[in-house]
């Protein structure tokens, strides 16, 4: 297994929603009410090669070049300070690499898959700033930047390494991303990023019986939805606010996908009384060896 620290519920000493108060959950690098909420784990059945592992918990939102920095649209000014800027991180967790050791096939070699875990900040939550949907942005693009070799020279992790993934890499994208590419709030283009991506194979979607239905249940919440509810991986409807796609894995093209899906059983199915443990579904899928 492996875990690292998380920008959740670490102070900033800054007022960053800009409410008079610098303690709130809202002024920690990422929201959270103590350090490590909402942080992450890596749990391998197969052995975690952990002297290569490379983490961007510290990495500036302000160092990528064209960042979408959020501007105060009742003054036309930056939303941040030049003090503010100066400290705040880009992941609202962090954006880890996890190289995995596969073992041989039979009649191969023993390979690398690379795991990309991250957990963008939600692009709710805010004003008419829009710093969430902002952040949710360039959290997945710094994704999708770590897998172009002509755009990652800019990205140095926490040891002080700079650039991406290699070209001939494989890799796995994981997490919680926070963005729906057919609804939610999230910023028009923000999961093309990696949907589109060269690099990334999205000739499928994850999905499941279970969440078809009740996304057809709650119809009236959904309406707004131009996704096909069988893909949806959340359940907001205790909220109001439906059901989306937000939680992903995606691989790289050179694995072949031979299954995938989204565990969410159907009342009276095994497991069906545990996805209450959360509002979000495990997304799984099957690969070859490249």
């Amino acid at each position: 297994r492996f875990t690292a620290p998380a920008n959740t519920g670490k102070p900033s000493g800054m007022d960053l929603d800009n409410n008079g108060s610098t303690t709130d959950p809202q002024d920690a690098f990422g929201f959270g009410r103590h350090e490590g909420q909402y942080g992450m784990l890596v749990l391998s059945r197969f052995p975690i090669e952990k002297e290569f592992i490379r983490t961007f918990q510290t990495f500036l939102w302000r160092d990528m070049p064209g960042a979408l920095l959020p501007v105060d649209p009742s003054s036309g000014k930056p939303y941040y300070s030049d003090a503010e800027l100066a400290i705040l991180r880009l992941s609202s967790k962090s954006f880890w690499d996890v190289p995995i050791k596969v073992p041989a096939a039979a009649g191969g070699q023993p390979w690398q898959l690379h795991l990309l875990c991250s957990h963008p900040t939600p692009p709710v939550f805010d004003g008419p700033e829009d710093r969430n949907g902002r952040r949710n942005h360039d959290e997945v693009r710094l994704v999708a930047d770590y897998i172009s070799p002509d755009r990652s020279d800019y990205l140095v992790d926490d040891a002080g390494a700079r650039g991406g993934l290699d070209a001939d890499a494989a890799f796995v994208i994981l997490g919680d991303l926070n963005c729906d590419p057919l609804g939610g709030q999230g910023i028009a283009g923000t999961m093309e990023q990696l949907l589109e991506h060269p690099r990334v194979n999205s000739d499928f979607t994850p999905s499941s019986a279970g969440g078809e239905r009740v996304a057809r249940q709650f119809a009236d919440q959904n309406a707004d939805h131009r996704g096909h509810l069988k893909h949806v991986t959340s359940n907001f409807t205790g909220e109001g606010h439906g059901n989306l796609r937000i939680d992903y894995a995606l691989p790289s093209r050179g694995l072949k996908v031979t299954g995938s899906g989204v565990f969410w059983p159907t009342p009276g199915e095994p497991g069906a009384e545990a996805i209450t443990a959360s509002d979000h579904r495990l997304v799984w899928i099957d690969i070859a060896a490249p």
